[in-house]
Order: structure tokens, then sequence, then C-alpha cells
């Protein structure tokens, strides 16, 4: 008589593979959840930036010598209400003013992002380069 000889799994090793592939897929969902709160808090942090820069384009744009004094408000975002504060300060330089906005969400302390800007005194329309332009005249660099 001929014996078959079956070569199976026994039910001790089937628990151990099991017990590892569980762990292999409790760490990937971990560094997974880890991998979406990066991308989020990311976003959050541009979005907080672009507010910011738009922030001190507008003071900018306004074309005035600005006062030193600290100003916030709301704005609408991404479906989303932030609040911006601006510290506006003296730089140590004549006619330049340092700005600093902070962006947070609307109900949150917790500041997301700060972005510093510099704004000079105002100057005639189409003369924005007029210091820059009179130096390299001076230097003899555009002859």
């Amino acid at each position: 008589m001929i014996r078959k000889c079956i070569h199976a799994f026994t039910l001790v090793e089937v628990m151990v593979a099991l017990a590892i592939i569980a762990l292999s897929l409790t760490a990937v969902a971990a560094k997974m959840g880890r991998m979406i709160d990066t991308s989020n808090s990311m976003r959050e942090r541009t979005y907080a930036s672009w507010i910011a820069q738009n922030k001190i384009t507008e003071l900018r744009l306004a074309n005035v010598v600005p006062e030193v004094t600290a100003t916030s408000g709301e704005v609408d975002y991404t479906n989303t209400t932030w609040r911006w504060r601006a510290v506006i300060s003296e730089s140590g330089i004549e006619n330049l003013f340092r700005v600093d906005v902070s962006i947070s969400y609307e109900n949150d302390d917790d500041v997301i992002r700060t972005v510093t800007g510099f704004i000079g005194e105002p100057v005639p329309l189409g003369q924005s380069n007029r210091s820059w332009s009179r130096g390299s005249q001076d230097s003899g660099a555009d002859k």
C-alpha cells in the first residue's frame, strides 16, 4: 500500500501568518493616516500663505503711507472663513514699513502661518523702479 504524503500548513502556522499580515496592515494604515494629515497641513499652510500675501499686496496697492498699527479681519477662501491680523511697524529705515500678517481659522487662536512683507513710500504711477534705474545710470552700467 502506497501512502501519500500531504503537506499542509498547521493551524499555528496559519495564525502566525495572519498575525504578521495584521501587524503589517496596521502599520500601513497608520502611515497613510500620517500622510493624509501632513497633506492637509501643507494645504492649510499654503492657503494661509496665499491669503497673507494677498493682504500685503492689497496694502501695497493702496499706494499710501501705512499707519503703524494693527488691523484684523476675516476673508472667505476655499469655502472656509479665515481670520487675518496685520501688524504694521517701523523697520528702522526711513519710509519703509514692516508688515506681519498672521492667518488662522475663524474660531481658532492658533496661527497657521505668518508672512512678513515690506511697504515703501508710495511713488507716482509708472515710476516704481525709479531708485533702481537712477543707481544704474550713476554707475555707468547702462553705457
